[in-house]
């Protein structure tokens, strides 16, 4: 991710941010179309999760400068996830969902630049988080052989 891709998603987030809980839930929605299956890994109230969600991807486009900070936040998050069941292959669907659910909330200024933008940090999140979680997992299992 280059600088202008940092300024590509902050500036369509903040064209989002005020429409939180409405973006949140069309995102969730839009990850449970994909996959029904991940609907077990909630809970019924989604309405925190909803705020957690915005919450988490406002600190994440806020810290997109500092990349080794945000990284450790990101791969703590991806180690929870792992303790939530959540499996690697997952994060394909979530990316897709989020980014349909920017295009949906952005329409036309959703540009092929901005979608870009959005994948390649997206890319970068998923992928720390996926690398700490197998961290994780790895580390669980060979405390678990001792």
């Amino acid at each position: 991710m280059n600088s202008e891709q940092i300024e590509l998603v902050r500036t369509s987030f903040a064209k989002v941010a005020p429409i939180a809980d409405q973006a949140a839930t069309m995102f969730y929605e839009e990850l449970f179309e994909r996959d029904p299956s991940l609907r077990g890994l909630f809970p019924e109230d989604m309405a925190e999760q909803r705020r957690k969600l915005m919450t988490m991807l406002g600190m994440a486009v806020n810290g997109l400068n500092d990349w080794d900070g945000l990284r450790r936040i990101v791969a703590d998050l991806g180690a929870r996830h792992a303790g939530y069941g959540v499996k690697p292959e997952y994060y394909p669907t979530v990316g897709a969902a989020l980014l349909a659910t920017l295009s949906l909330g952005l329409g036309e200024d959703f540009t092929t630049e901005v979608k870009q933008a959005w994948s390649s940090v997206y890319a970068a999140l998923s992928g720390a988080m996926i690398e700490a979680a197998e961290a994780a997992t790895t580390s669980d299992r060979l405390a678990i052989a001792e």
